[in-house]
């Protein structure tokens, strides 16, 4: 699968997309496909303050648990509930359905900082 090159990446293997000062989060496909057949994730509040390098939400498999990391400081604006009820979403459609949270970007710069989609695909290939 490739990566959308509309998106920014980190090296925790969180995908974002976009929207002014808004951001839409998940995770990559590389991330989905280690974690195997995902079971449950566990989401933020809406309207909760989060801080980068803190815990954004928890994804449950069958083989692991991992955590998926606050890219930058912002406000929870929205979750995917339906991850609720149909957490392989994540599995069929990681850069798609399957996102996690849209977060309000603090400062909407620091997304320079991130990992363009070549960047993040040099990065796994370094392993």
């Amino acid at each position: 699968m490739g990566y959308p090159a509309e998106y920014r990446y980190t090296k925790d293997h969180e995908w974002i997309a976009v929207e002014g000062n808004r951001a839409r989060i998940g995770i990559t496909d590389h991330a989905q496909s280690e974690l195997g057949d995902i079971v449950f994730v566990e989401l933020p509040s809406v309207g909760s303050a989060v801080q980068a390098g803190g815990i954004l939400a928890t994804v449950e498999s069958v083989k692991a648990v991992g955590d998926v990391l606050v890219p930058f400081d912002g406000t929870v604006l929205e979750v995917n509930d339906g991850l609720e009820s149909a957490p392989e979403t994540i599995n069929q459609a990681p850069h798609d359905a399957g996102w996690i949270v849209v977060l309000e970007i603090a400062d909407p710069a620091v997304v320079d900082g991130l990992l363009d989609a070549a960047g993040y695909e040099s990065f796994l290939a370094e392993g």
